[in-house]
């Protein structure tokens, strides 16, 4: 990080009520601007970490997730909730070992693994969580609700879109409002690299934008990422996943990479990441060029 974030002293004093007093203090943000996360020492090494949401809507969806849905991932795969305070929306979460897959550099097997690995522990996410009431409600909805704003999106989008990839993306997207039936699930909803920590076996973390949806939302993240050049971690994925996406999924997924292409050009123009913006383009390419899958 090239400007650490402090640890305001109310938080510290919060987290130091729950889990005794703190040695050391790290900044582990991610490098945006809405990004507070910090790591937290006791004396005898024991390791938590402090987050503050980015808004109510994702404490809500984290805290509801660690609570309700990650513990059935098991032990060690993705952090426990030990505290959580909704007036400052910070959430206490104990540290689970490993570093992100994408910071490391791994043997292919290892590699392979891993992505395995994450597939498998997505699968029990999935089925994870009390499927009724509104929350069935709110996964029949998600696809519908996708497809909210991509106008003015697309209007924002300028002249970094051509004429044929506007009416590409209008046409994928309307076609999301006619689907049928689909496999419904707790989903991740950030299922990048960056959240799939290794240490011999995976862990997730970061569930702030989790929620109950068609599955196969989780899966416009590595389709529109590292799927795109290595496909054998597609096939590592969906390995431990144990399934293969079916043809109306795969149609969805297309639809939705559409409308993740569009976000991805606009966000990486606003927060000048032109790594961002590089895979909204190179994803519009591959839709436009009839290879996506």
């Amino acid at each position: 990080m090239s400007d650490a974030k402090a640890l305001p002293t109310a938080l510290r004093g919060w987290a130091e009520r729950e889990i005794g007093a703190v040695a050391e203090v790290r900044d582990a943000s991610h490098p945006r601007r809405t990004s507070r996360v910090w790591e937290l020492v006791r004396g005898n090494g024991c390791r938590f970490y402090l987050k503050v949401s980015r808004t109510a809507r994702t404490y809500e969806r984290e805290t509801f997730a660690l609570r309700h849905a990650v513990p059935a991932l098991g032990a060690g795969r993705a952090p426990q909730l030990r505290a959580s305070s909704a007036e400052h929306l910070t959430l206490l979460t104990t540290a689970v070992p490993g570093r992100p897959v994408q910071e490391l550099t791994l043997t292919a097997a290892e590699e392979y693994e891993a992505h395995r690995q994450g597939g498998l522990l997505l699968a029990r996410l999935h089925a994870a969580g009390d499927l009724r009431g509104r929350w069935r409600i709110e996964a029949e909805g998600a696809l519908r609700a996708a497809t909210h704003d991509v106008e003015r999106r697309l209007e924002d989008a300028g002249d970094r879109l051509t004429e044929a990839e506007r009416t590409l993306v209008r046409t994928l997207t309307e076609q999301l409002r006619w689907v049928g039936p689909l496999p419904l699930g707790f989903i991740h909803g950030d299922a990048w690299p960056r959240n799939l920590l290794w240490s011999e076996r995976v862990a997730w973390v970061d569930f702030d934008r989790s929620r109950f949806a068609p599955v196969v939302q989780e899966f416009v993240a590595p389709a529109c990422g590292v799927w795109a050049d290595r496909p054998r971690l597609r096939t590592a994925c969906l390995s431990g996943y144990g399934r293969e996406l079916t043809p109306p999924e795969l149609h969805v997924l297309k639809c939705l990479a559409a409308v993740d292409a569009v976000s991805a050009l606009n966000q990486g123009e606003e927060h000048d990441d032109p790594c961002l913006a590089a895979r909204g383009r190179r994803t519009l390419h591959r839709l436009m060029t009839g290879v996506f899958a």
